[in-house]
């Protein structure tokens, strides 16, 4: 190791360090709090200004890390978030954790990455060895095909020291991000030293893999390990469906196995920042080495036409009882993607929403978490949640659950619904008649 990677091996033993985090999302804020509460003076920048802002006034603006996470962050004392890059000059490690979607042709867009990477190298000290990792899901190659050269391409940097340490965020989870082990895996030997005792400040396991390479499949691997699986228990919902089986009660059945058996739940589809978009990546990676992706391909079109399945299940269980979707009002329960957390990107109730409005039905919904929606990528829906008034329930001609928050109350909601449309198992413990109840 040279002597300015020694420099900055000291200055992590003795948390003397300063760390940028890139991305002041659902990735970036939970870690940057890990390091300032673990002492070790922490910047965050963020392109949003909005974020920086509310940071500084001890504003909350992701509700699932808990009322009075940025007034703690704050009272740290050793955490700064602003919209300039130029404070990189002061970092001895830089942590990307920047969104990485996908295009139109469901293809990576890396553009986030390139552009945060050639705006932070302009703004590296060129005089001393900077640690720089990356923590967005990618594919395998990124790092070093792409990410080391954006870097150089800035001509600023000094001694680069180069890493991939996927993030393992879950919103609304029990562990916190110090408690979930961390994988490494640098360019070269020092690199992945330098990360590892960076990470280990605030992360109570951390574990060195043998490159960037490795690490990166790792996280792919992960979530094309749920994508799998959770298109498996859909597709045997669309098979045991029409059988009159009702495959919640097949799930529990199996799963009283104690070895050989991971229990996962079907639903209207997958939301959120992985499972959607990450297998696909990996797929295109291998498409362009000429190696068919036949499992990932297939999960993801069964996981994506969920949605459509659920339309189809309204628009029958309204047939059944004399009223045409162009003519019905439609009650949507829950827009966020996951149970309990304020988080919408590629939830499912979206889709289901806008084919509901496209084919005629007058749409509201109800979310305790999501007052309101905001312009995203592929949508626009212009919507306020309504009070779930018991007037509300009863006018609706379809309920859908879409999101089995906890704070519902499924009894009510059954008793006074005409007709519910259940994609959550939601109301499997609510009693009396359930002829109104359908599963989907």
């Amino acid at each position: 190791m040279d002597a300015a990677a020694e420099q900055l091996r000291s200055r992590i033993a003795d948390r003397s360090v300063t760390v940028a985090v890139i991305g002041l999302g659902y990735v970036g804020l939970p870690l940057a709090s890990a390091f300032a509460h673990a002492g070790v003076r922490t910047l965050g920048v963020d392109i949003d200004p909005g974020k920086p802002e509310a940071l500084a006034a001890g504003r909350d603006y992701l509700p699932h890390l808990g009322e009075g996470f940025a007034a703690r962050l704050r009272d740290t004392g050793r955490f700064i978030a602003t919209t300039d890059f130029g404070v990189l000059r002061e970092a001895g490690a830089v942590l990307i954790c920047v969104p990485t979607p996908l295009g139109p042709h469901r293809e990576p867009d890396l553009s986030y990455v390139l552009d945060t990477a050639g705006r932070g190298a302009e703004s590296l000290d060129p005089g001393r060895a900077t640690l720089v990792v990356l923590e967005s899901t990618t594919y395998p190659g990124t790092t070093r095909d792409l990410l080391l050269p954006a870097l150089r391409a800035g001509g600023r940097a000094g001694r680069l020291l180069v890493a991939y340490s996927p993030e393992r965020e879950n919103p609304g989870g029990d562990m916190t991000t110090g408690e979930i082990p961390r994988l490494v895996g640098g360019l070269d030997q020092d690199a992945t030293d330098l990360a590892c005792a960076l990470y280990r400040l605030a992360i109570e396991r951390v574990l060195p893999v043998a490159s960037p390479e490795v690490a990166e499949a790792a996280k792919l691997l992960e979530n094309v390990y749920r994508s799998v699986n959770i298109a498996l228990v859909n597709e045997m919902k669309l098979i045991l469906e029409p059988m009159g089986i009702n495959v919640h009660e097949v799930i529990e059945a199996a799963a009283t196995k104690p070895f050989g058996f991971q229990r996962f739940d079907p639903g209207p589809g997958l939301g959120g920042h992985c499972i959607p978009i990450d297998p696909y990546y990996l797929a295109w990676k291998a498409r362009g080495m000429g190696i068919p992706a036949r499992f990932i391909e297939l999960a993801g079109q069964i996981n994506h036409d969920m949605p459509g399945h659920v339309v189809g299940r309204v628009v029958r269980a309204l047939n059944d009882r004399r009223v045409a979707l162009p003519d019905a009002r439609v009650l949507v329960l829950g827009l966020a993607y996951k149970k309990d957390v304020a988080d919408v990107r590629e939830s499912p109730a979206l889709e289901i929403i806008t084919r509901l409005r496209e084919l005629g039905a007058a749409v509201e919904y109800h979310d305790p978490l999501i007052p309101a929606t905001h312009k995203m990528r592929r949508y626009d829906l212009g919507m306020t949640s309504i009070e779930l008034t018991d007037d509300a329930l009863e006018q609706a001609d379809a309920v859908v659950i879409a999101t089995d928050h906890s704070s519902y109350d499924w009894q009510r909601i059954a008793d006074r619904a005409r007709l519910v449309i259940d994609t959550r198992n939601a109301t499997r413990d609510v009693t009396g008649p359930r002829e109104h109840i359908v599963l989907a």
